[in-house]
């Protein structure tokens, strides 16, 4: 089993851009203050993973795996590698880490999640961002290529089950509401109102299909890291007690585009069973029976849709019917299940390369009883889902105390 030491999550209102900070800046600030916070100096780091998704893109740096050593010189000559899975390569990047602990081979491992977006304008960041779709295959008529895929997932959605728009508006409110006590959240000092969160052409304007701009996370930058380790390290630290773990994992991989993901899934109760695959995985491995054995959830709500679609996967209601959750209050941070009392992706903010690295801070957090005016009153079990592209790449953890 693999032990978060400690974890650290830049401030995602700051933009490092227009400060004339680049991806040097960032990750010295997120690899000392993660260091830091697990009580480590860089010379008891063994190897180091770093998660970004879109760096050449952005900024024209690539590499990235390189960059640790190049800005804390007793991180030179360490293995380092960076991981690339779009908006799921932080997960990707702590999987790695676990896998070189749970062999041997080493004992502690820094993980960073990094992205810097806010160097080109809107229109040009949405179109990086359409590189993680197949490109050349679909979207062709998008303007915002995510926007109009996730907006294609509720028409599914609506044709399988049905939709009610206003579902959608509930989920981006509740996040927005939760990310105002956060004080690392990007909109935590927006003003919204409650036209913000309706079918307001002026106030909460069409983006594709049936998403509105309070649908969508925000452009971010960005980063989050871990300290992870092994049982090794903590038999020879027997004074460490009470930190997070990493009670179970899954992860799959499946083709690029939407469309073949739903003709595939057509027959089956799950409009994407392979993400229901993710997280059944991570429960059976933590040895659970189900979502209600974990006390809330940190999910992937890169669009009100998608937080829709895990509502369902998760298990939290049956196939189709996540408004009833959305209804019943349960995903509060009162509720049955709390679901992104951080404000999650729309709330928080999305750096998409740091996001999932992000999710296990805040897990972390909230199961050592740390997370402040986000903190699940009595939350010992959280569980996480992190997804690339149309969920192309889906990684689930289960993170829980010793």
């Amino acid at each position: 089993m693999t032990t978060i030491l400690g974890g650290y999550q830049t401030d995602y209102a700051r933009n490092w851009a227009r400060a004339g900070l680049e991806f040097s800046d960032l990750t010295h600030e997120v690899a000392t203050r993660t260091l830091e916070s697990a009580g480590l100096e860089p010379s008891d780091v063994e190897v180091i993973h770093v998660g970004n998704a879109f760096g050449q893109l952005f900024t024209g740096q690539g590499q990235l795996g390189g960059m640790p050593a190049t800005v804390i010189p007793e991180l030179w000559g360490l293995p380092s590698s960076r991981h690339e899975a779009a908006c799921a390569s932080g997960g990707i990047a702590a999987l790695a880490a676990m896998a070189d602990l749970e062999s041997g081979r080493y004992d502690v491992a820094l993980v960073l999640g990094v992205e810097l977006e806010k160097t080109v304008p809107g229109d040009l960041a949405a179109r990086h961002l359409g590189a993680a779709a197949w490109a050349g295959h679909e979207g062709q008529d998008a303007t915002f290529m995510w926007p109009y895929m996730f907006a294609a997932l509720t028409d599914e959605y609506d044709r399988r089950y049905g939709l009610d728009d206003a579902h959608l508006r509930a989920i981006g409110e509740l996040n927005f509401r939760n990310a105002r006590a956060n004080p690392l959240a990007q909109t935590r000092g927006w003003e919204v109102t409650e036209a913000s969160f309706s079918a307001d052409d002026k106030a909460n304007p069409p983006v594709e299909g049936r998403l509105r701009r309070f649908d969508c996370s925000q452009m971010t930058d960005g980063g989050a890291g871990v300290v992870l380790v092994s049982d090794r390290y903590l038999a020879r630290r027997p004074e460490l007690r009470g930190l997070a773990r990493i009670q179970g994992w899954g992860h799959r991989t499946v083709g690029l585009p939407l469309q073949q993901k739903l003709d595939r899934s057509r027959d089956d109760r799950y409009a994407l069973p392979h993400v229901r695959d993710v997280i059944a995985d991570a429960f059976r491995r933590a040895g659970l029976p189900g979502v209600d054995a974990v006390d809330g959830i940190e999910t992937h709500d890169c669009f009100t849709m998608s937080e829709y679609m895990a509502i369902d996967h998760f298990g939290i209601t049956g196939p189709g019917e996540s408004w009833k959750a959305i209804e019943n209050g349960d995903l509060e941070k009162d509720g049955r299940i709390p679901v992104n009392p951080s404000g999650g992706l729309i709330g928080v903010g999305h750096p998409v390369g740091a996001t999932g690295v992000r999710m296990l801070v805040d897990a972390s957090r909230q199961v050592t009883g740390t997370a402040g005016d986000t903190q699940v009153e009595g939350a010992g079990r959280f569980a996480t889902l992190n997804i690339g592209g149309s969920t192309t790449t889906a990684v689930s953890f289960v993170i829980g105390k010793d």
